[in-house]
């Protein structure tokens, strides 16, 4: 087995790496110190980089514009996103672009794959369902009403829905089949509530009452939502890594210089022991990660369908990012509380992520389900 990332893929790291150099995790007010939002869109300088520097269109075709990379390439760049805290959508409008790209139809594609390429049009998608524990297709209902189709029904906490152009949201028919809706973000019969998650970031509750929406806008291929869902879970889980490794690179840094009886408390056995735990963590993380990724990159067969790989790296992502965060807290004394230092606020994003697509409780049921329907020989 070769584990290189390909020329393109590294090329596309370090064209992230410099654009995030120059983000700051400390741009907008904390979530400790803000009743509401801590901003009511994205950060639109940092869309408008990635745009100039390719990323946003990297998943996409060349034909639209793009550099056809694969979902690989997109949880390497999500990575260094993460490691930053960037407010940008990346992981939703590319995961929604590459579905587009799959499974919509030619002229679909066409129309919006070049607009997303070039940062005009930003996409997100719906996928908590009404709870976020329950499945997210199940909570809105599409029917056909001559050539139109007519959606109801409700879906919470979706991100960056109130910046956003359009919004991918799963609807199961009568028949009890899963089509994909795009939704404008502003259209008859839609509403959007506010809500905030754990990060005070600014979400919404979709509220969607008898809203028409023609064939173009619809998604009407079996297996559609499953690819935008696994890519969503895929791509948070590449998230919680670069999160996690950079708290545990704030938390090496931090104990290295905090001293205690005159030596610093990186050299006490304790504090050794649990950031070696958290290292593992991380390891187990990152391989967990790339084994989803690459069966997403490759169709390849395997014991279990790749679902089984995607729920194994969620519920490693989920568990894992909560132990870093955690034990950096604990290592940082009340220094990691202060709202001045960065800290809390990957904890904030760190219990986002932990609970995006599912919580690890929810994936090892999915996981059992799998195991259970494709006994390993």
């Amino acid at each position: 087995m070769d584990f290189t990332f390909t020329e393109e893929q590294q090329a596309a790291v370090e064209a992230a790496k410099a654009i995030f150099s120059d983000v700051a995790p400390d741009t907008v007010p904390s979530p400790a110190l803000t009743p509401g939002a801590v901003s009511e869109d994205l950060d639109r300088p940092l869309w408008s980089r990635l745009a100039a520097a390719d990323l946003l269109g990297m998943v996409v075709s060349p034909e639209h514009g793009g550099a056809g990379l694969d979902p690989v390439a997109l949880c390497l760049v999500l990575r260094e996103s993460a490691r930053v805290l960037a407010r940008v959508p990346l992981l939703e409008t590319s995961a929604v672009a590459m579905t587009v790209e799959r499974y919509a139809p030619r002229h679909t594609a066409a129309e919006l794959l070049p607009r997303v390429s070039r940062g005009e049009l930003v996409l997100t998608a719906a996928s908590q369902g009404r709870t976020g524990h329950d499945p997210a297709e199940r909570a809105v209902t599409a029917r056909r009403d001559g050539t139109t189709w007519i959606l109801d029904g409700l879906q919470t906490a979706v991100p960056w829905a109130h910046g956003a152009d359009l919004v991918a949201v799963p609807a199961h028919t009568p028949e009890g089949r899963t089509v994909l809706a795009l939704l404008p973000r502003t259209h008859d019969g839609l509403v959007l509530a506010a809500q905030y998650s754990t990060n005070g970031e600014l979400l919404a509750e979709l509220r969607l009452d008898a809203v028409r929406l023609d064939d173009t806008h619809l998604i009407d291929a079996d297996g559609a939502w499953e690819w935008l869902r696994a890519l969503l879970t895929t791509g948070t889980c590449a998230l919680a890594l670069g999160l996690g490794e950079a708290v545990l690179t704030m938390t090496s840094q931090y104990t290295g210089k905090r001293e205690q009886f005159g030596h610093p408390v990186a050299t006490f056995q304790a504090v050794a022991v649990q950031t070696a735990d958290r290292y593992i963590d991380l390891r187990a993380m990152e391989a967990t990660l790339w084994q989803a990724a690459w069966r997403l990159s490759s169709a390849s067969e395997g014991a279990l369908p790749a679902a089984g790989d995607i729920a194994v790296a969620k519920i490693w992502a989920s568990e894992g990012v909560r132990r870093v965060v955690q034990t950096a807290q604990h290592l940082h004394g009340g220094f990691g509380a202060d709202t001045d230092y960065p800290l809390h606020r990957y904890h904030a994003w760190a219990k986002h992520l932990e609970l995006s697509l599912g919580p690890a409780a929810a994936h090892e049921e999915a996981l059992g389900d799998l195991l259970a329907a494709h006994p390993l020989g």
